[in-house]
């Protein structure tokens, strides 16, 4: 479910104050759609340039993720925004990010955006995990699989995003910058190009091409077919479990997508 929203001028006063300590006088305030995973999202417009805030209540059950986009975030950058501030005062956590002017990405067959995407994963699976505290994909994983030995697969060392969301990805004249750090996952290099599939599918691309759209990326290479077909599976479950007895037609679209690809997946002997 997603977090409730709110805008700039609902925040306490405190939290309001502590943030223009951080950032100088905001002139202008652009409250603008808050994702699934924040409550806050909004444009402060100052003397000194536009910062992007996203926030959560200091007893929101994922407040936790405010946390690991802090912690990993100099890990990141410059392939996400760099954080400019991180402030929990008057029942808030709010982050500040430097603002990045361009549009969320078009996964559509033949957008010219997805070449920048598969650049941005590519980039990703050359950096080092950091040594901070991040999840393991075979154990957010685990509950989903058929067999618990399957989500051993899924271990590894690289650093993986896991939630490509296309209004997580924006996209500007010269690469893709992942946002939205706060399901960072360490696990298998090609976990992240499988996530994407999921989204590539939902977007319209048949299953071949989602996984043709991959295909070169070093980490994908390595993944082994089963472990995939596992992924794939699992994929399916969690999504059916998101989409629980009434989906909305944002869910079903996801859900149908995991259950396409798992279906070709089981299809491909």
């Amino acid at each position: 479910m997603p977090a409730p929203s709110i805008t700039f001028a609902g925040l306490p006063s405190g939290a309001r104050t502590a943030i223009e300590a951080e950032i100088g006088s905001i002139l202008r305030i652009e409250d603008v759609s808050t994702g699934l995973n924040s409550s806050l999202s909004a444009l402060a417009h100052t003397a000194g340039g536009v910062v992007f805030l996203k926030g959560l209540r200091s007893d929101h059950r994922w407040v936790w993720t405010q946390q690991r986009e802090a912690d990993i975030n100099p890990y990141v950058t410059p392939l996400a925004p760099r954080l400019l501030f991180h402030v929990i005062v008057g029942g808030w956590d709010v982050l500040g990010f430097e603002a990045i002017e361009g549009h969320h990405a078009d996964y559509s067959p033949g957008s010219s955006d997805l070449p920048k995407v598969t650049d941005a994963l590519r980039e990703l699976a050359s950096l080092p995990c950091p040594d901070i505290e991040l999840r393991h994909a075979e154990q957010r994983l685990a509950g989903y699989v058929a067999d618990p030995a399957d989500a051993e697969a899924f271990a590894g060392n690289a650093l993986l995003h896991t939630d490509w969301n296309n209004h997580n990805v924006l996209i500007t004249p010269d690469r893709a910058h992942p946002v939205d750090w706060g399901w960072a996952t360490r696990g298998a290099a090609w976990l992240d190009p499988a996530h994407w599939i999921i989204w590539l599918i939902a977007a319209g691309h048949a299953p071949s091409d989602a996984e043709e759209s991959v295909a070169l990326l070093p980490a994908w290479t390595l993944a082994p077919p089963r472990a995939v077909d596992a992924f794939a599976h699992a994929s399916a479950n969690l999504w059916e479990e998101i989409a629980g007895s009434a989906p909305d037609n944002w869910t079903m679209n996801l859900l149908d997508a995991a259950r396409l690809w798992q279906q070709h997946r089981s299809n491909r002997f």
